[in-house]
């Protein structure tokens, strides 16, 4: 039989010739032993203790992975990303609330800002962060101060896939990060070693690196991480549960066992009813030397009595054959073409497919109808129209903001180091609208 193994050796899935046979229940054990408030084991590099992300250090590599082979948690993400970013940032003051609370803007027409808040390297920085943030649970964002540490000049996000922290010191504080294009596997000499920023108050961390004058010589991390799952080096992103719950692997089986399906039980449409008189007088064993050659002349026969009759462009085609009424007054080489009717069919796998994609959904917050995808657990057509579509838009924007939030503290320290003080950034949206309001979009902030 032909197996599908997951990571632990187990056989998740068995194809035979006439079988099917699939795992069912969970591991007593937990699938991954992320280090949180202990390290069972860790790389060492030079002087430093790396604490592992994952049970073999390769976490992002092979979350990445997940996500490239499961298109529904793919584009989910990646809808996520584009929601909780919006259409960019601008700076503003708040001057007030209105009577239905809602912050009064007031927009700062300082060029150099307008130019910093909607330019690439803050753009770059927000769709690179965020995509780690919600892929991995974990981004590392890096202020680059200039060469006196006077002022910072830049903001960029390292690929986590090359980040690793090293152990927290006495105090429980991450104090490193240690860059490398060789994880999962120690680094070889030329890593780099960036100094992290006190996750409890990053800009206080700034000043006091500044005041002992080691702040210019390096750049530095601000840590950003998903603190839901409660782990101190790396956080479960939040589509994590979904694979512990097991409908990602759900979601690989389901077009897998389809395709199975399709390539074996739906193979053979009709099922042809020759009687043996027939081969006996058309293929006269007396006319072939030997029972191998005359075998050859049968199955060539087969072959062209298929390639006439399949196929597209033979769709309505005739067959016309012969047959003889024997001494008792029955048909005798009379053919019989049945057509083989499968009581197995896809649907009802289709149907657990779209309750596996609503789930994965469901792990991060977004309603199944924003993707058309409809009801939990339903099929793709359970969609109810451009309302819950909207609806489903307003909530994933109201969801975000903690994540907006997470996202601008790094900026905002930036602006704060170099002096810009009194300015609050805030986040555009286009909303969409039903026709009656006489424009298809509106613009708000948030």
């Amino acid at each position: 039989m032909e197996s599908i193994y997951n990571s632990e050796g187990v056989p998740l899935i068995s194809f035979g010739k006439r079988s099917f046979v699939s795992t069912a229940g969970a591991p007593e054990s937990k699938l991954i032993n992320n280090p949180t408030d202990s390290i069972d084991w860790a790389v060492t590099v030079d002087d430093y203790r790396i604490a592992p992300w994952g049970d073999n250090n390769d976490f992002p590599q092979q979350a990445d992975l997940l996500i490239e082979k499961t298109g529904v948690l793919n584009t989910g993400l990646r809808t996520l990303r584009n929601v909780i970013l919006g259409q960019g940032i601008f700076p503003c003051r708040v001057t007030g609330l209105d009577d239905e609370g809602n912050e009064v803007l007031e927009l700062i027409q300082d060029r150099d800002l307008l130019n910093l808040c909607g330019g690439r390297m803050v753009r770059r920085y927000f769709e690179r962060a965020l995509r780690d943030y919600l892929k991995f649970g974990r981004c590392f964002p890096e202020l680059i101060p200039n060469a006196d540490g006077t002022k910072i000049v830049g903001i960029n996000t390292i690929n986590a896939y090359y980040c690793r922290l090293v152990e927290a010191n006495t105090r429980g504080e991450i104090e490193n990060c240690i860059i490398s294009g060789d994880w999962p596997e120690s680094p070889k000499p030329g890593y780099k070693r960036i100094p992290v920023l006190s996750e409890y108050d990053p800009y206080d961390d700034l000043q006091s690196r500044r005041l002992a004058r080691s702040l210019g010589k390096t750049s530095l991390i601000y840590p950003l991480s998903d603190t839901w799952s409660n782990r101190d080096y790396y956080s479960h992103p939040i589509w994590w549960s979904a694979k512990l719950a097991g409908w990602i692997d759900l979601a690989h089986l389901i077009p897998l066992f389809i395709r199975r399906m399709y390539e074996n039980a739906m193979a053979i449409k009709w099922h042809v009813k020759i009687p043996y008189a027939f081969w006996d007088k058309m293929f006269k064993k007396t006319d072939y030397a030997d029972e191998a050659t005359r075998k050859k002349a049968i199955n060539d026969y087969q072959n062209k009595i298929e390639e006439n009759l399949c196929s597209a462009d033979k769709a309505g085609k005739a067959l016309f054959t012969g047959f003889e009424i024997g001494p008792l007054g029955k048909a005798e080489e009379q053919w019989d073409i049945e057509e083989l009717k499968l009581d197995m069919t896809a649907a009802e796998k289709l149907t657990t497919s779209a309750a596996s994609n609503s789930e994965i959904l469901f792990t991060l917050m977004i309603n199944p109808n924003l993707l058309g995808a409809g009801m939990p657990g339903g099929t793709y057509a359970g969609n109810q129209g451009g309302s819950n579509i909207r609806e489903a838009f307003l909530v994933n924007i109201a969801n975000a903001w903690i994540d907006r939030q997470n996202l601008l503290d790094p900026l905002e320290c930036y602006l704060r180091y170099n002096g810009v003080t009194d300015v609050e950034l805030r986040f555009r949206n286009t909303i969409l609208t039903t026709l009656d309001t006489g424009a298809g979009t509106k613009k708000v902030v948030s």
